[in-house]
């Protein structure tokens, strides 16, 4: 079967950006056609692709292993994954078939991001670990621990996880409805599936798992939080993933303020929009009078009183807590300016161009970014990347409302020497930042009133 790339294949083979492939699909006519794929993710016969770079003087270079995962895409989506687990490669090979697997499938696998598993490690290890949810076995791969053990209930994930980690045990099946991992371990890592709300709460009602309050029928995280717990040595580190809206969901306060009272957490940092990371510990001895709520990544260090929390809510957002109104204003106050307004004067217009006009008489490999992500490559030789970003801003900024829609490359700019060109790049620039500069002034101004209303702040 031919072997097919998309367009993140292509820019990998050619060491461009994926920006660079599509000015080539608009600007050349001879670029390949698709042969499938989707209208957002199109595919290209590999064999068209070497020939159309070759005859464009492009260099690139197939690897053996692109070469292979060339091949396994010519099998159906649904049975990729199958086919991974299958394939004859070393261990580095099989990681690159690996990586590629999932930025194919990544709306479908969600897999975790790597600096989180850094950080998830980096918080929690030992010398034995487990994940009850462990997906391909990213997280328990970055770990240092000597014993590994995963659970997945996709059995071709598992199989998956078995081929980067043949030293791990690995099971196979529904963790929460029937867990196979029966020896405690030192830490616990987890980014189990969230929203999944046939995760078994009927099944599982009288749990012994369920020691601070049986998790709602809409709280699956809060069943995958204390399944954790469980799986954990007394004083044992649990880290798990979970979606903000866990921290501050009500129907689930009463077991967040028992995992409060009992001293089984000890922070709940932000780590990316709308995910969390919660390190908790199999809770041993007196509990902490504060956790540690962090609106990002950093030093663990407690910053919230535990009695402070056990309210009506019980609310656990980071954002909520780590910084008041106040304290984020008596931060930014220090160091906050507005730009200068830079020195305009009139003047006789000069020749027009559209930037259509302007983007055509200077190709070149150099990219600039709209404001709506449309990318134009240029000559900055010919066209000063900054004025062309100027020019593009600028027109989107006096796009009229309603329906009309904005032509930008017959938008009419001045038609300048690189030299002046250059000196309109460094007022747009300018301009640039002074806009940002009004919008943090209007952030700081609302801080400043709901300190003021609240009582935090007061007049120096």
């Amino acid at each position: 079967m031919d072997e097919t790339v998309n367009a993140g294949d292509i820019a990998r083979l050619a060491d461009v950006g994926r920006a660079a492939v599509s000015n080539w699909r608009r600007r050349f006519e001879d670029f390949p056609a698709p042969v499938g794929g989707t209208a957002s993710s199109p595919l290209y016969l590999l064999r068209d692709v070497e020939a159309w770079l070759r005859r464009n003087g492009k260099p690139f270079r197939v690897s053996p292993a692109e070469r292979l995962w060339t091949q396994l895409r010519t099998v159906d989506d649904l049975k990729l994954g199958e086919a991974l687990a299958g394939v004859g490669a070393d261990a580095e090979t099989f990681e690159f078939l690996h990586e590629r697997y999932l930025e194919a499938h990544s709306r479908l696998l969600n897999p975790t991001p790597p600096e989180v598993i850094d950080l998830v490690v980096s918080l929690a290890d030992g010398d034995t670990v487990s994940d009850p949810a462990c997906g391909t076995g990213s997280l328990l791969k970055a770990s240092k621990a000597r014993h590994k053990t995963g659970q997945e209930l996709d059995p071709v994930s598992a199989a998956i996880a078995r081929r980067r980690m043949p030293e791990a045990e690995i099971i196979t099946g529904d963790s929460l409805r029937h867990n196979g991992v029966d020896r405690k371990a030192d830490a616990v890592i987890c980014d189990p599936p969230w929203h999944d709300r046939t995760w078994g709460h009927e099944e599982l009602i009288g749990d012994a798992r369920w020691t601070y309050g049986l998790p709602p029928r809409g709280e699956p995280e809060l069943a995958w939080l204390q399944h954790c717990l469980s799986l954990a040595k007394p004083g044992g580190q649990v880290a798990v993933l979970l979606p903000s809206a866990a921290a501050s969901r009500r129907p689930g306060k009463r077991i967040r303020g028992n995992l409060l009272r009992a001293g089984a957490i000890r922070a709940v940092i932000t780590v990316q929009p709308g995910r969390d990371l919660w390190l908790l510990r199999q809770p041993v001895g007196k509990a902490p009078e504060h956790i540690a709520l962090l609106e990002e990544p950093g030093p663990v260090e407690p910053n919230t009183r535990v009695i402070d929390l056990l309210d009506d809510d019980v609310d656990l957002s980071p954002a909520r807590r780590s910084r008041t109104d106040a304290t984020a204003y008596l931060a930014a106050q220090p160091a906050f300016a507005i730009p200068s307004l830079p020195e305009l004067r009139e003047q006789s217009a000069p020749p027009m161009t559209t930037i259509g006009e302007l983007v055509r008489n200077a190709p070149g490999t150099h990219v600039v970014t709209s404001p709506t992500g449309a990318t134009y490559e240029i000559d900055p030789g010919k066209v000063d990347p900054d004025f062309l970003e100027g020019v593009l801003r600028a027109a989107f900024a006096r796009t009229p409302t309603g329906s009309t829609r904005l032509d930008v490359r017959r938008t009419q700019v001045p038609s300048l020497p690189i030299a002046r060109q250059r000196r309109y790049g460094q007022v747009f620039a300018q301009l640039k930042a002074l806009e940002d500069g009004l919008q943090e002034a209007a952030g700081l101004v609302r801080l400043g009133y709901a300190g003021l209303l609240g009582g935090q702040v007061g007049p120096a």
